[in-house]
């Protein structure tokens, strides 16, 4: 199968152990109402099995609620990168990159190109999963590793008046305390990307986290096809 060279196209960059997010909703022009524009980077301890660990993409981030979505963008892939010795480099990736209706996850391997420019490493298959609708379709591979991609409720609370208000000075009271302030993003989606991988195979963490627990330095790029 022939590889496809693909342009970088942006990233988040969170240090992964415990619960850390990185927040991001829509970025920039190029990418808003596509699936180019990442949202939210999750990585968490699984909380079925202390040896995997599950990584959670959000995309596509022009949220309002009853927002309809369409499907995951053919000609972009999305990576997620993981630093193995501290450099802020990648040397590890996963890939994902839809098909029709199925996404197809390459990885974790080292990169055959690092940086602004990326292949899709076919040689490399993790595994595969229909794309998902109003029913949530998972599948495991014997490799231990569950995948998941589609439409999921955006879990990003903001209350995107309140803040307005505060940002313009016409908010003396501040951020309004829990049971006043309004979700902005409740019923409204995102396009989800959702791996849990055995940690065997992201090899050793490399760093500690202000809790003192061991960590993955991960970060997620997009990236458009040429």
């Amino acid at each position: 199968m022939k590889k496809t060279k693909l342009l970088f196209g942006l990233g988040i960059l969170t240090v992964i152990g415990i619960v850390l997010v990185a927040a991001d909703h829509i970025d920039a022009p190029s990418t808003e109402g596509n699936t180019a524009d990442i949202a939210d980077f999750y990585g968490f301890e699984s909380p079925s099995n202390a040896d995997n660990t599950v990584f959670i993409v959000d995309l596509q981030t022009n949220v309002l609620p009853d927002l309809a979505y369409g499907t995951f963008d053919e000609d972009v892939l999305t990576e997620i990168n993981i630093d193995t010795d501290n450099d802020l480099m990648e040397d590890l990736v996963i890939q994902a990159l839809p098909r029709g209706d199925t996404m197809y996850f390459f990885g974790p391997v080292t990169p055959a190109m690092k940086g602004k420019s990326s292949e899709v490493l076919v040689d490399s298959p993790l595994g595969s999963v229909a794309i998902s609708d109003a029913n949530p379709i998972t599948t495991t591979t014997e490799a231990g590793v569950s995948l998941f991609a589609g439409p999921r409720q955006d879990a990003f609370f903001f209350d995107f008046t309140q803040f307005n208000k505060v940002i313009g000075g016409e908010a003396p009271e501040g951020f309004l305390p829990e049971g006043e302030a309004v979700d902005t993003f409740d019923g409204a989606n995102t396009m989800a990307l959702v791996i849990e991988i055995p940690n065997s195979m992201l090899g050793e963490t490399t760093s500690t986290n202000v809790l003192g627990l061991p960590v993955y330095k991960t970060w997620v790029t997009t990236n458009r096809k040429q």
